[in-house]
C-alpha cells in the first residue's frame, strides 16, 4: 500500500511548476495532442538562455530535434503583471501572475451564476478553465516557426502580430488591438461599478446612492492620468491581494459554519434560459488572459515550465472558483447577489470586508487603465508618418499636458459608461460574451489552424473547430441575452437592493 501512495505521490510532483522542466513533463507535454507544432515555445523579450549559453530544449520539440534560436531582447513586453514585474521571471512568479488575472476580484459575482446556472454552471467553471488554457498554449506556440536551420525562431511578438499574419497587415492587428482596448475599459469600468455596489450595498440606507458612490471613488482614480509607470502602486497592489485571499477564506469560512442551513435542493440542474447565457460570458470573463501571455511567457527563466505553470494555474483556479461558487450559493441560496459580500449578515463585518474590497478595487484600476492608455497611444498618438496624431510624449520624456489632459478625460469616460451601466454582474457576462469569446476561443483557434494546420491532427483540428463553433454561439446568444438583461434591470433612480432582470 505504501508503495503505491509512493508512486502516487512522485507522480504528482512531476508535474508540479518546480519539476516541469524533467524529463518526464517534457515528454507529458509533447503528447499534449494537438500534433508536434502545439508546444512550440521559446523566447519573447528579456531572454536568458542557459547558463552554459546553450540553445535551450523546450517543451514539446523533442520530435523537431532542433535547437531553439536566441530572440532579441529589446523592449518590455506588452503588459508586465499586476504588480508590474519586469526582468526574468520563475515559474512561480509567473503561475502568481496568471492566477491574479483569472482568479482575482471579479470571482465575487460567481456565486451569481450558479443562481441562473445550477450545476451547469459549477461545471463551466471547470470547462471553461480547460479551453482557456488550451488556447492560452496554442496561442504562445503561433509566435514561433522552424527557420531554414531547423530551429525554432520567434518570428512574430505578440497577439497582434499573430493576427496581422493571419487577417492581413491592413486589418488583423486593427481587430485585435480594438477588441484588447474594449476588454481592458471594460474591465476599468467593472471595477468602479464593484465600487459603487460594495458601498451602496454597505450603506443601503445612507444620503449616497450608487452613482454618487461612483463618482467619489473616481476621484481617487484620476491620478492614473500622471502614471508612467506602475511599480507607484505594485507594493499597495500586493497587499490588498493578499487581503482578498483573506476575505475569500473568511466567506469560505462564514459558508462552512453555515452547512446545517445550506440549502441543496437551491441548486439544480435546470437553467434559467433568459439568464445562462450571461452566467457563461462572466465564466469566460473570469479567466480571460491570453492578452499578456506572451509577454509573461518570454518573461520566464525557463519557457519549457510555461505549460506546466499554465496548467497548474487552471486547474487551482477551477477548482476553487467551482467551490466558491457552489458554497457561497449553498450559503444564500436565491437571496444571492451580484456581489456576494452584499450577503454578509453583519452589517460591521460586511462594511469592513467590503471597505477592504474597495481598496483592492481602486488599485487594481491602474494597470488595465495603464495598459489601454498605452494601446490607445501606440496606435494613435506616435506621430507621423506611422499615425495622424502627435506623440504624447514630449523630447524631455515627459507627458505633454494635452495627452495628460486625455489620459483623465479617459478616467471619466469610464465613469461615465460605469454610471450608464452599473449593473456588474450583467456588464461583466455582457464583456465576457463580446470579448472574451473572441479573445480566449474564437481567435486563438483560427489562428493556430491558420499557421499550423499542416502540423495538427485531424482530431486536433476537429477540437479547435468544435471551440470556435462553442465560442460564436455563446458570444451571440451571451450578447443578445445580456443586453436584454441590462435593458430590462435599468432603472433611474437605480434601487437598492437590485432587481433582478425576469
Amino acid at each position: 500500500m505504501a508503495h503505491y501512495f509512493l508512486n502516487a505521490w512522485q507522480t504528482v510532483r512531476s508535474h508540479m511548476p518546480g519539476a516541469c522542466g524533467e524529463r518526464t513533463e517534457l515528454d507529458h507535454f509533447a503528447k499534449h495532442g494537438q500534433g508536434k507544432s502545439d508546444t512550440e515555445m521559446a523566447s519573447y523579450r528579456h531572454y536568458e538562455g542557459t547558463e552554459e549559453g546553450g540553445a535551450p530544449r523546450i517543451a514539446g520539440t523533442e520530435d523537431y530535434d532542433a535547437p531553439v534560436r536566441k530572440a532579441s531582447a529589446a523592449g518590455a513586453g506588452e503588459f508586465e503583471g499586476e504588480f508590474g514585474a519586469q526582468g526574468a521571471i520563475d515559474e512561480w512568479q509567473a503561475g502568481w501572475n496568471v492566477t491574479n488575472a483569472i482568479q482575482g476580484m471579479f470571482i465575487v459575482s460567481l456565486p451569481y451564476a450558479v443562481l441562473y446556472g445550477g450545476y451547469w454552471a459549477v461545471f463551466s467553471l471547470a470547462f471553461v478553465a480547460y479551453i482557456c488554457c488550451h488556447t492560452g498554449k496554442i496561442l504562445v506556440a503561433c509566435l514561433y516557426e522552424l527557420n531554414d536551420r531547423g530551429e525554432m525562431e520567434r518570428v512574430r511578438d505578440s497577439y497582434v502580430d499573430i493576427a496581422q499574419s493571419c487577417l492581413g497587415e491592413r486589418y488583423g492587428g486593427k481587430m485585435v488591438n480594438m477588441a484588447q482596448i474594449i476588454e481592458l475599459l471594460m474591465t476599468c469600468i467593472l471595477y468602479v461599478v464593484l465600487c459603487g455596489d460594495l458601498m451602496i450595498g454597505s450603506f443601503p440606507e445612507g444620503p449616497i446612492d450608487q452613482r454618487s458612490w461612483m463618482m467619489i471613488s473616481t476621484m481617487f482614480l484620476l491620478p492614473c492620468a500622471f502614471l508612467k509607470k506602475l511599480t507607484a502602486v505594485s507594493w499597495l497592489s500586493f497587499w490588498c491581494t493578499m487581503a482578498h485571499v483573506l476575505i475569500n477564506v473568511i466567506i469560505l469560512g462564514f459558508c462552512l459554519i453555515k452547512a446545517p442551513e445550506w440549502q441543496w435542493s437551491k441548486v439544480t440542474f435546470s437553467i434559467d434560459g433568459s439568464m445562462f447565457p450571461v452566467t457563461l460570458g462572466i465564466v469566460v470573463f473570469s479567466y480571460t488572459s491570453q492578452i499578456f501571455l506572451p509577454s509573461l511567457e518570454g518573461n520566464m527563466k525557463d519557457k519549457s515550465k510555461f505549460h506546466c505553470m499554465l496548467d497548474w494555474s487552471h486547474i487551482a483556479a477551477a477548482v476553487f472558483k467551482a467551490g466558491f461558487a457552489w458554497l457561497a450559493f449553498l450559503t444564500f441560496g436565491e437571496e444571492t447577489q451580484e456581489v456576494i459580500t452584499n450577503n454578509l449578515p453583519t452589517k460591521g463585518f460586511k462594511v469592513i470586508v467590503n471597505l477592504i474590497l474597495v481598496i483592492k478595487a481602486l488599485l487594481s484600476y491602474p494597470l488595465p487603465y495603464f495598459a489601454a492608455a498605452n494601446l490607445l497611444e501606440s496606435a494613435l498618438f506616435q506621430g507621423q508618418p506611422k499615425t495622424k496624431f502627435p506623440s504624447c510624449v514630449a523630447q524631455d520624456g515627459e507627458l505633454r499636458i494635452w495627452a495628460v489632459a486625455l489620459r483623465v478625460l479617459l478616467v471619466i469616460f469610464t465613469m461615465l459608461l460605469a454610471i450608464t451601466i452599473p449593473h456588474f454582474a450583467i456588464l461583466m457576462g455582457l464583456i465576457g460574451s463580446f470579448t472574451g469569446t473572441m479573445l480566449s476561443f474564437v481567435w486563438p483557434c483560427y489562428f493556430h489552424m491558420k499557421l499550423k494546420r499542416n502540423d495538427m491532427t485531424r482530431f486536433g483540428v476537429a477540437w479547435e473547430m468544435s471551440i470556435i463553433f462553442m465560442g460564436v454561439m455563446c458570444g451571440v446568444i451571451g450578447i443578445y441575452s445580456s443586453a436584454k438583461a441590462l435593458v430590462a434591470a435599468y432603472h433611474i433612480p437605480l434601487p437598492y437592493p437590485q432587481i433582478r432582470p425576469t
